[in-house]
């Protein structure tokens, strides 16, 4: 039978065995992560699976761009490599999924068919070394010319960095005075192709993820017309949309990677032993263990909304309070499961062949990239207060009640949030006020798992612990500190004059 015909149960069990046969006892993917990228012969392998399949339109021969198959992927590969799964998300969210949708169709089939049948890769170019999360401000250039697009820039930190075979470059386009427009265009680049090339001025020493390249890259491009993506509206809504769904398919590389950090933690806690008993018998380890379960339960939640609403024929660009949830929440969820794992696992844990050691660095950048999770929880932040000024309601459980992504979970905390915020609320604390909706979403998220059987025990044990964070982070939202830096701090504050 034709894999891409096959059910996806068949399908993604297939590829999890592959997954697992290389992984585990092929090669020895403790050894392979100390090493900078990929060995081909493994990654030939992977790709002979046809993975990025899922993202392909089946109008053009693959299996249907569904969000729940990109997602089951994902969660598959990051069982396995947070590395892959990255590589997958960036080839998915950040290529072919805008291709599908914003593409000219008359390149459409010969892009599809090189990821179905020669293993081509594709990713996204948007950040610059002045401009980082200010996208807006970007420098790359674009000038229409008589026979398509002339692109000037310098990009850096863009995933599969001299890897990659197809490129989604943003640019800027210059008028004539050498003004830059406020829109932003995105064009297809074809790196084998010469005047489509892309240079690699240099490679950067990631601390984490060596099988992803990253670096610096200029470029000097001339690319026809029909290789500029078609914006919907404008070019920037075309960003928030790409952006968008692709931090709603953050939850699909976090499953995995979340899954595998439990099952790893529940095998050491089993397996070592203390006195007369094992690490499970102790009351702290448990708690512990539970966490990393709410940590399984919520990203659980997760895949199964984003398999809801972020698919391709749904206009994202509005989206930014649940994008910015689950991207936030989940790498959140991910940085201490990693770090959980580590603790219960001791001084092994602390190495970087270990899976919880090189967790730590492999998911800690999940925290940054695609925007800062500081920066995205202060954004969730102002949409609350903006949105409870423009209801002249300033009691926070009450707003929320009524809020549509809060309405089912807000009642679980009624006591903690039946205060009235400060409506010019400074950063920090906008950024507490995030924290504590993001989750108060992901509860309506585990109630909506729950009632479509997901175990109950689970559910119930997860809300329970984020009860108990939001408690704590209301805590440190209501708490008055107004602490800033100390100017020339060394001053009067060397210890030894004191001893």
């Amino acid at each position: 039978m034709n894999k891409f015909n096959q059910e996806f149960p068949e399908f993604l069990k297939t590829f999890e065995q592959n997954l697992k046969h290389l992984f585990q006892e092929k090669h020895n993917i403790d050894q392979l992560s100390l090493q900078r990228g990929l060995p081909p012969e493994l990654l030939t392998a992977i790709m002979d699976h046809v993975p990025l399949s899922v993202a392909v339109p089946s109008a053009f021969g693959g299996r249907g761009c569904k969000v729940k198959e990109c997602l089951g992927i994902l969660s598959a590969a990051s069982y396995e490599s947070l590395s892959l799964s990255l590589t997958f998300g960036i080839n998915i969210a950040l290529f072919l999924e805008p291709v599908a949708k914003y593409g000219h169709d008359d390149i459409k089939q010969g892009i599809f068919d090189k990821f179905l049948k020669e293993q081509n890769m594709g990713g996204l170019m948007i950040t610059e070394p002045n401009f980082g999360s200010d996208a807006l401000n970007m420098r790359t250039t674009s000038k229409e010319t008589e026979n398509g697009y002339q692109i000037k820039g310098t990009k850096h930190w863009q995933g599969l960095t001299g890897m990659a075979n197809y490129w989604i470059v943003a640019a800027r386009n210059e008028g004539t005075d050498g003004s830059l427009a406020r829109d932003i265009d995105f064009f297809v680049c074809e790196d084998a192709i010469a005047a489509q090339h892309i240079h690699v001025e240099e490679y950067y020493d990631n601390a984490g993820l060596y099988l992803i390249p990253y670096g610096l890259n200029q470029l000097d491009l001339t690319v026809p017309k029909n290789q500029k993506l078609i914006p919907e509206t404008t070019g920037i809504k075309m960003m928030l949309d790409i952006l968008h769904r692709s931090r709603m398919q953050f939850p699909g590389m976090g499953m995995g990677f979340i899954k595998r950090m439990l099952d790893e933690a529940y095998h050491q806690c089993d397996n070592r032993k203390v006195g007369v008993g094992n690490l499970l018998g102790m009351d702290n380890v448990k708690f512990q263990i539970s966490r990393l379960q709410a940590a399984y339960t919520i990203c659980s939640a997760m895949c199964a909304k984003s398999s809801s609403i972020s698919g391709i024929e749904n206009s994202l660009a509005t989206e930014g309070l649940e994008a910015n949830t689950m991207k936030t929440v989940v790498t959140d969820l991910m940085q201490e499961s990693a770090q959980l794992l580590v603790q219960l696992s001791g001084a092994k844990g602390y190495r970087t062949s270990h899976i919880g050691g090189r967790g730590i660095m492999d998911s800690r950048p999940f925290q940054i990239f695609e925007g800062s999770n500081e920066m995205l929880y202060a954004q969730i932040g102002e949409m609350i207060i903006k949105g409870m000024k423009k209801q002249k309601q300033p009691q926070l459980y009450q707003y929320l009640k009524e809020f549509p992504l809060t309405v089912q979970a807000a009642d679980y905390f009624k006591a903690e949030l039946s205060f009235t915020p400060d409506d010019q609320l400074v950063q920090r604390k906008l950024v507490d006020l995030g924290r504590i909706v993001a989750r108060i979403i992901c509860v309506g998220y585990v109630i909506d798992l729950s009632e479509k059987g997901f175990r109950k025990e689970l559910v119930d044990n997860c809300i329970v612990m984020l009860q108990q964070e939001v408690a704590s982070l209301i805590t440190s939202l209501r708490f008055n500190n107004k602490v800033v830096e100390v100017s020339d701090y060394h001053m009067d504050s060397l210890w030894l004059d004191f001893a």
